[in-house]
């Protein structure tokens, strides 16, 4: 049997998941526009591949990864693109960002698909081909999983999959797991095949024992050696690095990445979304989203991505009392700007907000220093100090705290007595030291350009410098070798002359030795 291991902190907030996992997954209707956003994971922005007036199928790319660490974009349903133009994101910046704009034709139309024979082809084109079709994380990370299947230098020991579903209120990857357990399972011996780790876990929280028992009988049916373990229901066991410690008794630092310490970890939905694309030759286009909160009718839907939020809110029923949607967990999750943002790729839980469900917090009070939000950190950092820091605007004192290393999971501020909302001067102190981070990576950039600046001038200078000597020197030469051949021209002359005055003496001896006065 495999021993479990513990993090430290963490909290046991109310998980208000039982309403929303009853029904099963529901489909949701095509919206009259689609607004999909060209940047929808972690990396570089994705190239549009289509023009306004374009008729486009279902899956098709209309966006292309522009960097190794990026993703291909499709198109949710075939219809006709109205726009390539900036519309709001779901983040809570309310900024905008390059979109999409599809209307559907209703037709339903699928780019031509085929499976795909991995297995015969190098592992180098099973990862662009997972770039291609736009798999991501998607436990609301969203980062390319082309490039997390990359073998580290060292073995790996163990893939874990992570099932765990933490946040409250979520309920997307139970449902999935209950519904389409062979396909998850399917999809881990992707990344396993990958990867070449040594075991592969599948952690799941123990709260979740349908998700437990289905993912048990399908890893039977298919016939893979997987351990489907569960694992204690506490936040945030489904962080990938408390998810490792829990697994396999590896603390993964802050400074480095879990594959350089041989383990790898995906979610369900992206080991799913993995085999559908291999086995069926389906890009992502949609995902589970968990609609629930302060609504009428709580459930999962499979939502085509670039959906906005007002299309769906007769999937939710809303009570009259909601004020916001919050896209995430409640403790990882943000305020959606606008109705009119879309569903993405890192869209797993939409959360109707009321005052009643989510009563404004108490009036934050000073610090009274008692330790309890360094209990609940499960990265064992000191978040009293770190508030501190912050609110100082002592931004290298917070770096020398480790401030880089929260991972704004929400357990401090859950627990203080003071209600001081810990994770936002986190934020705060974290875009400060960004900025200032930025700028003197640009000072320096503007330094060495500078210094190369001079470099090349003073080199020009010396080149400069050598041509005129050069040219000096040769005028010198040719000044000195002047008079040289002056005196040598001179001399040519006078020899000349002479030699014209001999031939003439010589010319008039001759005459006079024959002159009819002269002689015998």
């Amino acid at each position: 049997m495999l021993r479990l291991f513990q993090f430290k902190g963490g909290v046991e907030p109310e998980t208000h998941k039982s309403r929303s996992a009853r029904e099963a997954i529901g489909e949701a209707p095509l919206p009259p526009i689609f607004v999909v956003p060209l940047h929808q994971s972690v990396g570089g922005h994705a190239r549009p591949l289509v023009a306004a007036g374009e008729r486009v199928r279902k899956g098709q790319r209309i966006g292309a990864a522009d960097k190794w660490v990026s993703s291909a974009v499709h198109a949710p349903t075939s219809g006709k693109v109205l726009a390539i133009e900036e519309r709001v994101a779901a983040h809570p910046s309310g900024l905008t960002t390059l979109s999409v704009l599809i209307e559907p034709d209703g037709r339903e139309e699928w780019i031509e698909r085929a499976p795909l024979d991995y297995g015969a082809m190098p592992p180098e084109r099973l990862r662009r081909f997972l770039r291609d079709s736009g798999v991501v994380g998607l436990g609301g990370a969203v980062f390319p999983s082309h490039a997390k299947s990359v073998a580290a230098a060292v073995p790996m020991e163990y893939l874990v999959i992570n099932g765990a579903e933490c946040e409250p209120f979520m309920t997307c990857d139970d449902r999935l797991m209950r519904e389409r357990a062979e396909g998850v399972v399917r999809g881990a011996a992707i990344f396993r095949d990958l990867l070449e780790p040594k075991r592969v876990l599948i952690g799941i929280e123990d709260n979740k024992p349908e998700a437990i028992a289905a993912m048990r009988e399908a890893v039977e049916n298919v016939g893979e050696d997987f351990a489907v373990v569960p694992v204690p229901t506490r936040y945030p066991t489904g962080g990938a690095r408390q998810l490792i410690r829990v697994l396999t008794g590896k603390e993964i630092p802050a400074s480095r990445r879990s594959p350089e310490m041989g383990v790898q970890c995906f979610n369900v939905g992206t080991a799913y979304s993995a085999w559908r694309a291999v086995a069926f030759g389906e890009p992502v286009v949609s995902r589970i989203v968990t609609l629930t909160g302060n609504v009428e009718a709580p459930r999962n839907w499979e939502i085509r991505l670039g959906t906005p939020l007002r299309d769906i809110l007769p999937l939710m029923r809303p009570k009259p009392d909601t004020r916001r949607y919050v896209m995430g967990g409640p403790m990882m999750g943000f305020a959606l700007p606008s109705l009119e943002a879309p569903i993405v790729k890192a869209s797993n839980c939409i959360i109707a907000a009321s005052p009643a469900l989510f009563p404004p917090p108490p009036p934050e009070m000073p610090c009274i220093r008692c330790g309890a939000c360094a209990k609940a950190c499960p990265h064992e950092l000191q978040p009293f100090e770190l508030y501190r820091f912050s609110r100082a605007r002592n931004f290298d004192k917070a770096r020398e705290y480790d401030l880089l290393d929260c991972i704004e999971c929400g357990c401090c501020g859950y627990v203080c007595p003071s209600h001081i909302p810990l994770v936002q001067y986190f934020r705060f102190a974290k875009s400060e030291i960004a900025a200032r981070d930025q700028d003197k990576r640009k000072a320096e950039v503007a330094k060495e350009r500078f210094e190369r600046r001079r470099a090349r001038e003073e080199r020009d200078q010396a080149e400069k410098a050598e041509r005129l000597a050069k040219a000096a020197a040769a005028k010198a030469a040719e000044r000195q070798a002047a008079p040289n051949d002056a005196e040598a021209a001179k001399k040519a002359l006078i020899a000349a002359a002479v030699e014209r005055a001999r031939v003439q003496r010589e010319g008039v001896q001759d005459q006079s030795s024959i002159h009819p006065l002269g002689g015998n």
